[in-house]
């Protein structure tokens, strides 16, 4: 699902209840790594996703899907919460919760999330030239995190998003500026 402002709405009460019982229980990095590995599972399996969307599927199915597809590991404070999303049909919010629980985390943690799209994957340098450059723009981040995405249409270089602000060195976007620069000129 989409996030919107009205999932959005939806969403962050349950994110900031997430968030309580992780700090008042001081498992907040437990959690994310439960949330993590929810989120990964959610993104490789579309079917996932439209199980857990599919109103017609009884309650009791979806908490046996949960708890196959949850590791024996997982915090059973965690394990609870996503059985209380299924009693109140929350669950197919669940990638809009679980982002803006991470989001919540990294603001509390001063972690900065930096999505870099380029046209070949990132040698661990590369990413560590681009974590320095981030932190250069986020003078308050202590950390910075990437979400690396590949697009060969950039054709090279990389594209930098915070929040609001974009860094394009890509060859696309330099192509693009030329040709402003010289239909204007």
């Amino acid at each position: 699902m989409k996030s919107n402002v009205a999932t959005a709405e939806i969403s962050r009460p349950y994110a900031e209840a997430l968030m309580s019982v992780a700090q008042s229980n001081n498992v907040e990095d437990k959690f994310d790594s439960d949330v993590r590995s929810l989120l990964n599972l959610l993104k490789e399996s579309e079917a996932l996703q439209n199980f857990f969307a599919n109103p017609f599927i009884s309650a009791e199915d979806k908490k046996g899907v949960v708890n196959k597809i949850l590791s024996d590991d997982t915090n059973p404070m965690f394990r609870n919460f996503l059985m209380l999303l299924v009693d109140r049909r929350r669950i197919i919010l669940l990638e809009d919760i679980a982002q803006e629980y991470l989001a919540k985390l990294r603001e509390l943690n001063q972690i900065v999330l930096a999505e870099v799209i380029s046209a070949v994957p990132l040698s661990e340098e590369q990413q560590q030239t681009i974590k320095e450059k981030v932190k250069s723009i986020e003078p308050n981040a202590r950390e910075v995190e990437l979400d690396s995405k590949i697009d060969s249409d950039i054709i090279g270089g990389v594209i930098i998003k915070v929040g609001s602000q974009v860094v394009d060195s890509s060859l696309r976007g330099q192509l693009r500026r030329l040709s402003l620069s010289l239909n204007n000129g």
